[in-house]
């Protein structure tokens, strides 16, 4: 049993195989299998979009293995990715098949219940578990689901394998060959078939995984005539063994591959199988392995990747060495040596002249720095190479190699010990190692419900998402789900290919004669306006004569098929007068290219306080933008009525009420005409809530033109390549302090790559201009916020909106504040917290502010002090290994700063059956929204969960709905929810009060007969003054704040810049939560996100404005090996919101910046590398932190022997920074 990805597995081999779909295992109709029951109950689905995937791949561990360890199940998930759970509850779900994790979780859940057993883990060493029991004595728990519940896994239940292809199995396999229209496929049976079909097609390519053709057809669109499987040759799945090693046939798989080595390492002797361990060790990890001495030949393997798991290295190395002990002293000689490199070279390639160097040399340490010299000369990398980095490739290829003489030497040792003439030092040593991974540890600790509480009433309990078991069958539906009509068209974009150009003319012949098109749509088809946009409607739904950057949608096409539309949009011929084109911020600011308004804002004598500071601090700071990569791409569905010009569109939409209007105006039609409807999104995190309006609009005017349905999804490429990000910041800032570490002055100006159109840069600006204060006290502020007018596609919101780029900029201050004061990170941050009663810079007075209790219960809960000496215990004994740990805080506003956005509406319909229908404004992301809002009205109306149903968010039930953003739509449209089911909770509350031993449907139906209005609409709206005016800064612009402090702890690898985390604490203030399951979810999901855009997520644009990371094979998100081995999460009990329905608080965006502590911790760690070559730690560290960076700010003999490469005239960098 193999898992495989749908998307890249030819159909053609799957030829006699048995294909098992999510669908195929269980159903919420039939039964559930247990894989799928597991992940919906751990809470570990929430856009669901990439349940299914990792649905089968524990399926498929289970298949093969059905009592797997922790360290199988992991491993099983790690090729798997999510972007809204950050992996904890998926694997914690999966482990329950574990039976080492349920023994221990169950250990974990009995010592918190037992309290007899208290003072004896108190004196253990589990102290975060004993704080635990302690608050749990009380009104705390740790149970979001219980084991006993589910279901037993019996493997006999499984799907039986077909007895035909048993059969089919032990035959020999025939040769195939199948013809489609535009490529022939073969599957050769012999290797004599294979020579002959490849002399007939030379330029054939060869199939086996198809990891790489299957992204070359789909992403770069490539194509091929003629295809050749060789997989069923039988020779070339041979394994042989001989007594000089294994043969293995070219067509085993990996993951067969791996299994041969394991089982030949079983059964030979150690010193026989040592370099198959070491090829073990480098499919695991795909980073540094370790080979042990045969004879005195010695062998390792070196890789760095922009994620240690990544198949894609950015430098590799495979390196071999025979030494000869010098008979005279206990030193010795290079006999032989071959070094070879990869991603140093458009091909693999030895290093020839650094390895004839080295042959007849002594062993010893200054090999390293006559090497490096060598090795550029092997392999010169000029400063346009592609997948630049140059400086940074050309120091891991000396580190490796330094890497290499350490971990030779230290085998050299374990046989010399002290007789060797050139001993390492023993803090040496932790280079020879790699990072250990233990089985991820976990506890979400959160309040009790109220035992007052009605049974019945869903209120504060971890109830699972409404939609999880759907989701993890594969019954969920999604936009692109939707079933086909008979007459459905599909969209192909016409997108223009330069930054910024006129259109001279489009040329749409050749592409309407292509097979299965029917029609286009340009701008020409607009019948009303074509402009739109959230605030100033500067954007065009077709470009019109002007193009102002790469992939703007110019026109469409229609076709029978998606393949066929895409193809035909790609034959649209466009002449273009190319002109100046702005890319960068800093292009933008020489230009003065900015966005109208300036906003700024002054209190306080900021030029006098930095006459009177102990010191002065100037600098800047570039964070770098974040690519949303939501699962489902953007999607809609459009269908003309064909009467009175109504329209019915589905999308995958954040603003359905802002599609709705903006279709509306470019087809010139009232509103009431148009119907956006949203089942669920696969993700958003604010790239659907208006960069899908553009998309949705022209695939109407499409519709409306041809009077057919149309569809149109992006492939993943297109989507990234044309949708915006998070906005790149650039800040430069100055800041006078005391020498105790006060703040006493900050001068700041913001810089933001807005794009090519104003979109919400504005609000995310001045997000930033307020939040970056998060949860301190400035007295003394100039700041000024600058969007920057440029040439790339226009980008927009995201997850924190603003608040994480400003927040950064404080933080990295107060981390250059105490180590120039020389008082501790936790000091600084505890002297400047902000107090109730302090004015903020944006005319809010801070009330009840929970900052110093959150971060005195991280401390505590984490033995932050203690930990720190262990840290600083560790850094000085360890030289190339380092540790660091930091704790950060954060306050993150809530609402919007615009009156009219603040406000929500719901409709709650009671049926005679006592069923009752749930709609209100906001839609489905993920995030539980529904969930929530469903347990409002079971509480309020006093039924059972189950009995209450939403069906999806439309325009037609609740109109003029804000989008759902700014974490915000719990509050709006739960209090709208609330305001119905209380109004209706009153009209039958005389019925129950008649008659009071009766039942709710007894009641429903008695309030019916009587002719009661068992329909009710909701509203809800925040207090006027919740709306700031940046003109005269009136007003307030957010309701109330969220509090949240973390520690991380991580460790570093000085000589490639890699790292892992150690433990994460997170404490939250999320008031009273109305589903803590859910909120813990969020808060993972938003930490792992934050460790994204701070530690390893980064963009690259090429000098002509091309996005050159547009997939998973470039642009690299966390997965389930890179979030903390330790993690834990504690709810801060008895913390009430008045401000917000049932007292809870907004909680999807303010975890995401405590991601940020993996940062600080990864600076504090590179601190102590350069404290040992005695440099200051006033460094600048943009974000992401990524290996490169991290790398060369650990500079040492290596890095600073590294020369530049010479730039020539007008030779250009291969990719830069926005």
């Amino acid at each position: 049993h193999y898992a495989v990805n749908s998307c890249l597995i030819p159909l053609c081999t799957l030829d006699s195989a048995a294909v098992t779909t999510v669908e195929g295992i269980g159903s919420t109709h039939t039964i559930l299998h247990p894989v799928q029951e597991r992940i919906a109950k751990a809470h570990g689905s929430q856009c669901g979009f990439c349940t299914p995937g990792f649905v089968m791949s524990m399926y498929t561990l289970l298949r093969n293995n059905p009592h797997p360890t922790e360290e199988e199940i992991e491993l099983a998930c790690e090729s798997n990715l999510c972007r809204c759970t950050g992996y904890r509850g998926i694997l914690d779900g999966f482990k329950t098949f574990s039976e080492n994790y349920c023994c221990r979780k169950q250990l974990k859940e009995a010592e918190v219940e037992s309290q007899e057993i208290l003072g004896k883990i108190i004196n253990t060493k589990h102290t975060l578990l004993s704080m635990v029991i302690i608050d749990i004595k009380n009104t705390m728990a740790c149970k979001l689901y219980k084991l006993s519940e589910l279901k037993s896994y019996d493997p006999s239940q499984d799907l039986i394998f077909p007895p035909e292809l048993l059969v089919i199995k032990e035959q020999p396999i025939d040769s195939l060959c199948i013809t489609g229209e535009k490529l022939t496929w073969y599957r050769p049976s012999t290797l004599h078939e294979l020579l002959y079909l490849k002399k007939q097609h030379p330029k054939a390519k060869l199939v086996v995984g198809n990891t790489e053709i299957g992204i070359q057809m789909k992403l770069k669109r490539l194509s091929y005539s003629v295809l050749i499987s060789p997989c069923e040759i039988p020779q070339l799945h041979t394994v042989k063994f001989s007594g000089e090693g294994i043969e293995i046939g070219a067509c085993t798989t990996l993951t067969r591959f791996n299994n041969i080595l394991k089982e030949a390492i079983e059964k030979l002797p150690e010193y026989k199988t040592r370099i198959f361990t070491a090829i073990v060790e480098m499919l695991r990890w795909f980073a540094g392995c370790q080979i042990r001495n045969v004879g005195n030949e010695y062998f390792y393997g070196f890789k760095q990747a922009r994620r240690r798991t990544d198949d894609l290295a950015i430098v590799n190395a495979g390196m071999r060495v025979i030494l000869t002990k010098s008979k005279q002293q206990s030193n010795y000689f290079i006999e032989d040596c071959t070094l070879c490199y990869g991603g140093m070279a458009p091909t693999t390639v030895i290093a020839r002249q650094t390895s004839r160097f080295l042959i007849g040399r002594p062993w010893n340490e200054t090999l390293t720095e006559s090497v490096i010299e060598w090795l550029c000369q092997d392999m010169p990398l000029p400063f346009s190479a592609p997948g630049g980095l140059i400086e940074f490739r050309k120091a891991l290829a000396a580190s490796f190699f330094f890497k290499f003489y350490l971990l030779v030497t230290s085998q050299i040792l374990l046989v010399e010990k002290d007789n060797l003439t050139t001993p390492i030092p023993s803090s040496y040593l932790s280079a020879c190692s790699s990072f250990k991974r233990d089985p991820m540890q976990n506890i979400q600790v959160y309040e009790k419900v109220d035992p007052t509480q009605m049974q019945d009433s869903g209120m504060r309990k971890p109830i699972v998402h409404r939609s999880a078991l759907m989701q993890a069958t594969g019954e969920a539906i999604y936009c692109d789900d939707m079933p086909i009509f008979s007459n459905e068209l599909n969209a192909g974009l016409v997108l223009s290919k330069k930054p910024h150009a006129l259109i001279k003319s489009i040329r749409y012949d050749k592409a309407l004669q292509m097979p299965g098109v029917v029609s286009h749509a340009t701008v020409a088809d607009i019948p009303g306006t074509n402009h739109f946009g959230p605030l100033v409607m500067d954007d065009e739904v077709f470009a019109t004569t002007e193009v102002t950057c790469i992939g703007k949608i110019i026109g469409v096409v229609l076709a029978d098929t998606k393949e066929n539309a895409d193809n035909a949009a790609n034959a649209v011929e466009i002449e273009y007068e190319e002109l100046p084109a702005i890319l960068t911020i800093e292009e933008a600011i020489e230009a003065e290219s900015f966005y109208e308004p300036i906003h700024d804002r002054q209190v306080g004598n900021v030029e006098q306080e930095f006459e009177i500071s102990d010191h002065v601090l100037e600098g800047e700071l570039r964070v770098g933008g974040q690519e949303h990569f939501y699962f489902e791409t953007q999607c809609c569905l459009a269908l003309p009525k064909l009467e009175n010009g109504e329209i019915e569109i589905f999308a995958s939409t954040q603003s359905p009420f802002e599609t709705q209007m903006t279709i509306a105006r470019a087809l010139a039609v009232p509103a009431n005409r148009v119907v956006c409807r949203v089942k669920r999104i696969g993700g958003g995190f604010g790239g659907k809530e208006s960069r899908t309006v553009g998309l949705t609009t022209a695939i109407a005017v499409a519709a409306q033109k041809v009077r057919r349905p149309v569809r149109c999804a992006l492939d993943r490429d297109i989507d990234m390549s044309i949708t915006g990000t998070r906005h790149p910041f650039l800040f430069k800032y100055k800041a006078g302090f005391s020498n105790d570490g006060t703040i006493r002055a900050l001068k700041i100006r913001i810089y933001s790559n807005a794009g090519n159109t104003l979109d919400l840069s504005p609000g995310v600006m001045d997000r930033a201009l307020i939040a970056f204060r998060s949860c301190y006290h400035f007295e003394n502020v100039d700041i000024a916020g600058y969007p920057c007018k440029t040439n790339i596609p226009s980008n927009t919101a995201f997850r924190g909106f603003g608040s994480p780029q400003g927040m950064l900029l404080t933080e990295t201050v107060l981390t250059d504040v105490a180590n120039t004061c020389g008082i501790s990170q936790l000091k600084v941050r505890q002297i400047n917290l902000h107090q109730d009663g302090d004015l903020t810079h944006y005319n809010m007075v801070i009330e009840k502010s929970r900052a110093q209790a959150v971060l005195d219960k991280v401390i505590e809960k984490c033995q932050y002090e203690y930990r720190k000496l262990q840290v600083d215990s560790y850094n000085r004994e360890n030289r190339w290994k380092k540790r660091g740990i930091a704790v950060i805080p954060t306050g993150f506003p809530i609402s919007y700063p615009i009156k009219f956005l603040n406000q929500g509406g719901a409709l709650v319909m009671i049926y005679v059956d006592g069923s009752v229908l749930l709609s209100h404004g906001g839609t489905e992301m993920g995030q539980g929204l529904h969930t929530k809002l469903t347990q409002i009205c079971s509480h309020v109306l006093g039924v059972p969960v189950g009995k209450v149903h939403m069906i999806e968010t439309s325009t037609s039930s609740v109109p003029n709905a804000t989008a759902t953003s700014a974490s915000v739509a719990t509050d709006l449209n739960g209090g709208a929810v609330l305001n119905a089911c209380e109004k209706l909770r009153d009209r039958i509350a005389p019925y129950q009060a008649a008659n009071p031993k009766g039942k709710w449907e007894d009641w429903v139906q008695a309030a019916y007969f009587d002719r009661v209005n068992l329909s009710a609409n909701g509203f809800y709206r925040l207090p006027d003054h919740v709306n700031y005016d940046w003109s005269t800064h009136t007003g307030i612009p957010f309701y109330y704040i969220t509090y949240g402090a973390a520690v991380s702890e991580v460790e570093i690898d000085t000589l490639t810049g890699d790292y892992h985390i150690l433990r994460s604490d997170i404490v939250m203030d999320v008031g009273k939560s109305i589903n803590p399951a859910i909120d813990i979810g969020q808060i993972e999901g938003a930490f792992i996100q934050g460790v994204g855009l701070f530690t390893l997520e980064e963009q690259y644009f090429s000098p002509d404005g091309h996005l050159l990371t547009r997939g998973p094979g470039t642009y690299k998100l966390p997965t389930c090996t890179d979030i903390p081995n330790e993690f834990y999460i504690y709810l801060l009990p008895n913390v009430p919101n008045e401000k917000a329905v049932f007292s809870s608080k907004g909680i999807g965006e303010p975890p995401l910046f405590l991601g940020s502590s993996v940062l600080f911790a990864i600076k504090a760690a590179v601190d102590s590398a350069r404290q040992d070559v005695g440099l200051g730690l006033i460094y600048r560290l943009d974000s992401p932190a990524t290996c490169e960076r991290v790398r060369m700010l650990c500079q040492d003999q290596i890095t600073t022997a590294i020369k530049p490469s010479i730039r020539e005239p007008n030779e250009k960098s291969w990719a830069m920074h926005v």
